[in-house]
């Protein structure tokens, strides 16, 4: 089975969690071939159809598999070969994209959810399925530590990055992503200083997926603090690590971390409610059993691919 991947063009490549999908689908044996969208826009993405049927018709696919509503709705234009599209949020959460995904819902031959807020919000009548993007599940810390990772063992370099006699809350983003808030996360480590407790906020940027995974096994906790979310894939990734997670009530969190030991999902938007959960996330010993439920829910790549796999069946069928 051949599959042509659409999704939005990231320097040559795709988004770290579909080229991880996408290595999970070939190691089942999946032919994969790529279509990266560089224009920007709804008239960016139109103008990238000519370039996509060329490739359709050069590779002959069986299935195009399009990541967001923009690259599902361009996929579409061309009505030789069946669309699968996964959207994956934002595509559902804004308003001036959801019109567009709603138009590339009703010509897909499947569509693909990855929480039940974006159905909710979607309302899609049939041909479709809740499948959230899955992870890979990590090597256990006491077997990554020796990997070399700027000229230091993975465990040399953490000693460098993280203080003594601090706790360390590693944050879900980028300081500078509007979307991932920031000022709220800095807000509730302010209210934890005032009570005392000595906290460092690290910005999740600029990593590798070793050095991810490293921060994650080190760190004292994983704050998520998002304006938006349809399944955040650093929250999965920290279960795998049994790190422990506040999140504010974005997204699917509350029911990924459902019964994990050391989570917490703090029940409004104000920092002293969030800096409450951190501090029970803080005082959490050893890690949580994040990992089992990755696994238990069918969240490991490998799970999530046998999955797409059967859903490429039945539309072929």
């Amino acid at each position: 089975m051949k599959i042509l991947i659409v999704a939005s063009d990231k320097k040559g490549h795709f988004a770290p969690f579909i080229e991880e999908q996408i290595a999970a689908l070939e190691a089942r044996g999946i032919e994969v071939v790529r279509y990266g969208v560089t224009g920007h826009g709804i008239m960016g993405y139109l103008r990238e159809l000519p370039a996509l049927r060329r490739l359709i018709r050069a590779e002959r696919p069986d299935i195009v598999h399009a990541h967001y509503g923009l690259s599902g709705l361009l996929a579409n234009l061309q009505r030789i070969v069946p669309v699968v599209t996964t959207y994956h949020g934002s595509d559902i959460n804004l308003p001036n994209v959801l019109r567009f995904s709603k138009i590339a819902m009703r010509l897909s031959s499947y569509n693909i959810f990855v929480s039940k807020r974006n159905i909710a919000i979607a309302q899609p009548k049939e041909k479709y399925t809740l499948l959230p993007c899955g992870v890979n599940i990590p090597k256990p810390w006491s077997e990554m530590q020796t990997q070399w990772v700027e000229q230091l063992t993975l465990n040399q370099w953490v000693q460098k990055k993280l203080k003594a006699d601090v706790k360390h809350v590693l944050f879900a983003g980028a300081f500078d992503n509007a979307v991932k808030d920031a000022s709220l996360a800095k807000a509730a480590i302010n209210e934890l200083a005032i009570e005392g407790v000595k906290v460092e906020l690290i910005e999740l940027k600029g990593y590798n997926r070793d050095q991810v995974n490293a921060l994650m096994y080190s760190c004292d906790a994983l704050l998520l603090t998002s304006k938006t979310e349809g399944s955040p894939q650093v929250i999965k990734e920290a279960m795998a690590c049994g790190c422990p997670i506040v999140s504010v009530d974005v997204g699917d969190v509350a029911e990924r971390v459902s019964g994990v030991e050391g989570c917490y999902v703090a029940c409004t938007r104000e920092p002293n409610e969030i800096a409450k959960a951190l501090q029970k996330a803080l005082t959490f010993e050893g890690k949580t059993n994040g990992r089992e439920k990755i696994i238990e829910m069918g969240l490991s790549n490998e799970q999530v691919a046998q999955r797409l796999v059967a859903i490429y069946e039945l539309v072929l069928a």
